[in-house]
């Protein structure tokens, strides 16, 4: 690869390892990045520090990638923040280089860029996904809050591959989003709930 890439840098909020808590591989163990710099801006976020890059220190791809690489992860995700706010082809060939699985949650509110093994697509109502995210999503993970949100939902899936799995999320400070979850599961069995297990089980 091109060397350049082991020095462009990126804003870093955090990286951790932990295990993944949400969705289709929740309870593995994964290698987190969280990249700064958010422009969604939802008013329920929980990573709201975040949301300006200038703020974060810069991390070169290399340094991501050793980091990943020490802990051995199964997957290594990246997330934010809105990470599709940057160029992620740097950083994903780097990690790919380095033989990593590699992972990415997204709102989708900016072209698709890097190279994944899955991506978790969750379109947000305050900023429209951009048109080329729906190609890339191998789960579509919508945050509910209330029954519009279910419309929504609909909505996006129509527009993702058919073998893209459907997640609906429970709000974790909208009690009434749990059971009207649960109950349209049960009458629309192409969707899961997906739960925030690491806030559950009180780990980062």
């Amino acid at each position: 690869m091109n060397t350049a890439n082991k020095t462009i840098t990126y804003p870093i909020v955090e990286t951790f390892h932990s295990v993944q808590g949400e969705g289709y591989w929740t309870g593995v163990n994964a290698f987190f990045i969280r990249l700064g710099g958010c422009d969604v801006h939802c008013p329920w976020c929980d990573t709201k520090h975040s949301w300006n890059p200038s703020r974060h220190p810069q991390q070169s791809t290399a340094e991501l990638t050793i980091a990943a690489k020490a802990v051995n992860p199964a997957i290594t995700v990246i997330t934010g923040g809105e990470p599709l706010m940057h160029d992620l082809f740097p950083l994903t060939t780097q990690l790919k280089n380095a033989a990593m699985r590699v992972h990415l949650e997204t709102s989708g509110a900016h072209p698709f860029s890097g190279e994944f093994d899955w991506v978790t697509f969750s379109p947000k109502q305050f900023k429209a996904p951009h048109r080329s995210i729906y190609y890339h999503a191998n789960e579509l993970k919508v945050v509910v809050t209330n029954e519009y949100d279910l419309k929504w939902a609909e909505q996006q899936a129509a527009l993702v591959p058919e073998s893209t799995l459907c997640y609906l999320q429970p709000e974790w400070n909208s009690p009434q989003s749990k059971p009207l979850i649960f109950d349209y599961i049960l009458q629309h069995p192409k969707w899961r709930i997906s739960l925030q297990t690491h806030k559950l089980l009180q780990i980062q």
